[in-house]
């Protein structure tokens, strides 16, 4: 079996399970707080940065520093719950598929959910700001080649701390607490962006990327900037280093 075709079979998988379901209300939820409080806006002139960005930008840090992480987390246990609540998983590893294949395999399907939920919250992005455009008599709606690029920028930077979530899953075979140490891990996310070691940390690149991209939009804001090295060699490390031992240790209690 190919592993293109090992991938359509997770994608199969996951329609029949809750966690589209679960990615799309979490984005309708991280909007309404936006529309509600639209005009609060137009007093962060201060910081220099206009309504229509501000409304972006601050829908994005929501979305970045514990809606889209903690979605995520359920989403890497309710994957590996799918193949485990009716001992799906015995099945697979009883056929001619090499371990690595399917482990990655399930990884290619929570980062093409990660891409999911980021297009559904532009989606969204565009609807909440059509809707107190007309609300506040402004117009709110940002070219959607900047909007697509800011969320370009959370995707990728995501990887790495999807990676570290994918390796709490497999390793830790107790849904509740897979999600517990998934969850913790988030909120110390807004302090180690203040630190410079910041980048040792995955789990607080998308909320430094967007924190970023607000003090450069903001010109009376002075925010941390995002510098490549050592940040991009320290990313791909850990990235590896949580897809390796994740393969390694997939499937090893069912086969005991």
């Amino acid at each position: 079996m190919s592993f293109l075709s090992l991938i359509g079979i997770e994608f199969e998988k996951i329609r029949r399970s809750k966690i589209l379901l679960i990615l799309t209300v979490a984005t309708i939820i991280l909007w309404l707080p936006s529309i509600f409080n639209a005009n609060l806006n137009f007093g962060m002139q201060a910081e220099g940065i206009s309504p229509e960005n501000n409304f972006l930008i601050q829908g994005f840090m929501g979305m970045a520093w514990f809606m889209f992480p903690a979605s995520m987390v359920v989403s890497t246990v309710l994957l590996n719950m799918t193949e485990r609540s009716n001992k799906g998983i015995l099945k697979m590893l009883s056929l001619p598929i090499a371990t690595t294949q399917l482990c990655l395999a399930k990884f290619v399907v929570l980062l093409a959910l990660a891409a999911f939920q980021i297009l559904m919250t532009v989606g969204m992005y565009f609807v909440s700001a059509g809707i107190v455009s007309q609300t506040q008599d402004y117009n709110f709606i940002l070219q959607p080649l900047f909007v697509f690029k800011e969320a370009g920028l959370i995707f990728v930077s995501a990887i790495p701390m999807l990676a570290f979530f994918w390796l709490l899953s497999v390793c830790i075979q107790t849904p509740i607490f897979s999600i517990g140490i998934g969850l913790a891990s988030i909120v110390p996310s807004v302090l180690i962006i203040n630190t410079k070691a910041w980048f040792a940390y995955p789990m607080s690149y998308p909320f430094f990327v967007i924190t970023s991209e607000y003090g450069q939009l903001a010109t009376n804001l002075d925010t941390a900037q995002v510098e490549l090295i050592p940040w991009i060699p320290v990313a791909i490390v850990i990235t590896i280093l949580c897809l390796s031992i994740s393969c390694l240790r997939f499937g090893q209690a069912e086969r005991r």
